[in-house]
């Protein structure tokens, strides 16, 4: 059920006592991250959570991530009962909080059970930026928020984004500019052993084996999941996808992206967008648009640019479809092809 229409506030860093005193209120406010924009609700309250989903139009068994202000108030959140566990939380979370990397455990607070979509555990996390700190500091509840846009379209990583999406909606918007990684966080499931990366993000595999030990963490296997509740949010539903069909050609090879390209124009008579990194003038590509996304060989460029340049089709009416090159799949290009994937209706 959408929500009836109303007048959505901009607000500031010097505007965080209204938007903490919105969401204390029950109200849903869209707040900044170092990946990208939340919706934010009372982690608390039924009506609060169910106003999230009824402003995305997102599915209900899809569970949400819980923000904290720091590692002890998340600590307050989970059950652990495991000492080897219970090491393993201290040392991420003193390694990766804050920063991009959410902790699923079994919940031990009396969270609404929309935000865990009825399991028996939760994803926490600590963002990295000065107005979601802030935010949370100010309205001292824990803030359960998926990502501020409409359910399966690109992620917001600005404001703008959000009022697109959600302007009308919800009560307001945190305004802290772009964000900076670009692309959600990873999650790393630790209520079961070994652990599992549930959904890649900014902090690797490596980087979280380097913490825990090799053998403690494994990478999902990448599959849609077809249970009846996904254990992290991105695993059953379609995500990302901009308004155009969205064609992934497998690899980098630049001959092969420029057949396909060629055969949409020529047989299908279609008009052809190509989504590729900038790199330095070495790749000619023949479509009717080019789309740069940040820049061959900085996988941190093409992150953070990534769901700008999905949603830059939301206003175009010259292009018919979008092909999209590869990324090298290693370290954050794991997370970017994840993304990449999902977003996509071909994969050739």
């Amino acid at each position: 059920m959408r929500l009836p229409r109303r007048m959505t506030q901009r607000w500031r860093l010097a505007d965080i006592d209204a938007a903490a005193a919105a969401i204390r209120s029950g109200d849903v406010v869209a707040f900044p991250t170092e990946t990208v924009y939340g919706a934010g609700a009372n982690a608390l309250s039924d009506t609060a959570v169910k106003r999230i989903f009824d402003a995305k139009g997102r599915p209900s068994d899809n569970p949400l991530i819980v923000h904290v202000p720091d590692a002890d108030a998340a600590r307050r959140l989970v059950a652990i009962d495991n000492d080897a566990v219970e090491r393993d939380f201290s040392a991420l979370a003193s390694a990766f909080w804050p920063g991009p990397l959410t902790i699923v455990l079994r919940h031990a607070a009396p969270l609404s059970p929309l935000v865990t979509a009825g399991l028996d555990t939760v994803g926490v996390r600590v963002p990295d930026h000065d107005h979601a700190l802030a935010l949370l500091r100010a309205c001292a509840v824990p803030v359960a928020a998926p990502s501020a846009n409409l359910s399966g379209k690109p992620s917001p990583t600005n404001a703008d984004h959000v009022f697109r999406d959600l302007g009308g909606v919800i009560a307001g918007v945190l305004d802290g500019g772009d964000t900076g990684v670009g692309l959600e966080s990873t999650v790393v499931d630790c209520s079961r052993e070994p652990y599992v990366v549930l959904r890649p993000g900014g902090v690797t595999l490596d980087a979280l084996r380097r913490v825990v030990g090799h053998d403690r963490v494994v990478a999902h296997d990448g599959t849609t999941t077809t249970a009846a509740t996904p254990r992290a949010p991105g695993m059953k539903y379609t995500h990302y996808a901009p308004s155009i069909p969205l064609h992934y050609v497998k690899g980098d090879d630049n001959a092969a992206v420029q057949r396909y390209v060629h055969e949409l124009q020529e047989q299908s008579r279609q008009r052809v967008a190509v989504l590729t990194p900038a790199s330095g003038g070495d790749r000619v590509v023949a479509g009717d648009r080019l789309v740069t996304c940040g820049t061959a060989g900085d996988a941190s460029s093409v992150a953070r640019a990534l769901y700008a340049c999905l949603r830059s089709f939301e206003q175009c009416d010259d292009v018919d479809v979008i092909v999209a090159y590869g990324f090298p799949s290693d370290g954050l290009g794991q997370a970017i092809m994840n993304r990449l994937l999902k977003a996509s209706s071909t994969i050739v």
